[in-house]
């Protein structure tokens, strides 16, 4: 951007969502929260506003965005359902669950917000907040998490404005986003009998999604390098904090920051630069929700490291671990 912006902050009350419509319609860019993490908004279907996202994030153009819409019908006229795509929608919309689905030939989402693939990426979101939003403009809004790309995810309006002040319209305040981890996506291209495939962890657990099927789902064969990933989230080095993770850790050196789990604290934790514990009663879910505003209020402190304690992969904990490893990942 040539400039900074005016950056508006609103509470999430009853004129809230038109003023957010209003935005979105003469091509702003509107964070709201949804119940995983803050998105991001632009009319998907103006591929300048789309633009204008990408360039406020900092997001690879390869990445495809996730357009949100109002209801099943709206996500129809976007995509082409088989019959486990509408099984899932039918048990977890509106809620944390993306599919990636076949585009409709009338699909009115700009090319650019798909990365030029043949596939789109649709949700419900479950949030009044975001529902009242969508609902008031009548048309899908793109809305990655409102964070500069590769950052830590936000849970709160001032993770946004931290990320985005200047450089967006305006923020819908909301209060903190009750999952604090982004909807699990799932891809549903190629019809019975192949299985769909997780694409991406997240706040809808796989055992849950995989009773609703009634069959395991599938593993996404990885991606080739240079390839446009199927979903966001998909990018090897992701979600990263500036300080460095040390992952499993059972030992805390000096200088180091702690993100926890649990109760019993690894060795060194009493020197540590600063300790925050995701849960420690070792609840999964608490741990989800304080995932992101953690590993934000650590990096701030200015540590040699992040030192990480093992955390448990079941349910929730498959995609804690998942964010985790992005956010180790090499640059």
């Amino acid at each position: 951007m040539t400039a900074p912006l005016a950056t508006r902050l609103l509470k999430a009350d009853a004129g809230a969502a038109v003023e957010a419509a209003r935005v979105l319609a003469a091509g702003g860019l509107v964070a709201f929260p949804t119940e995983t993490v803050y998105g991001l908004g632009a009319d998907a279907t103006d591929g300048r506003a789309v633009a204008r996202l990408y360039e406020a994030k900092g997001r690879p153009a390869f990445n495809p965005l996730i357009a949100h819409v109002a209801d099943r019908a709206a996500a129809q006229a976007l995509a082409r359902f088989d019959a486990d795509a509408a099984r899932l929608a039918d048990a977890f919309w509106p809620g944390p669950l993306t599919l990636v689905l076949p585009k409709s030939p009338g699909c009115a989402v700009a090319a650019l917000a798909t990365a030029g693939l043949d596939t789109i990426a649709v949700r419900v979101p479950g949030h009044a907040v975001a529902r009242d939003i969508l609902a008031a403009f009548g048309k899908p809004v793109v809305a990655p998490s409102a964070n500069r790309s590769g950052h830590v995810s936000p849970t709160s309006a001032a993770h946004v404005a931290a990320d985005l002040g200047g450089r967006i319209e305006l923020i819908i305040d909301g209060g903190s986003t009750p999952l604090g981890i982004e909807s699990t996506i799932i891809a549903c291209l190629n019809g019975a009998p192949a299985a769909p495939a997780l694409l991406r962890p997240g706040g809808l657990p796989r055992a849950a999604i995989e009773r609703a099927l009634g069959r395991k789902l599938a593993e996404a064969p990885a991606a080739r390098t240079g390839t446009a990933p199927r979903a966001p989230g998909m990018l090897a080095a992701h979600y990263a904090p500036r300080t460095p993770l040390k992952l499993q850790a059972v030992r805390v050196a000096p200088g180091e920051a702690l993100l926890a789990f649990g109760e019993a604290l690894p060795a060194g934790a009493k020197r540590a630069a600063l300790v925050l514990n995701l849960s420690p009663r070792g609840d999964l879910i608490e741990a989800a929700a304080n995932l992101f505003s953690h590993l934000r209020a650590l990096d701030a402190v200015g540590a040699s490291a992040i030192a990480v304690m093992p955390i448990p992969t079941e349910g929730l904990g498959e995609a804690i671990n998942d964010r985790l490893a992005r956010a180790a990942a090499r640059r």
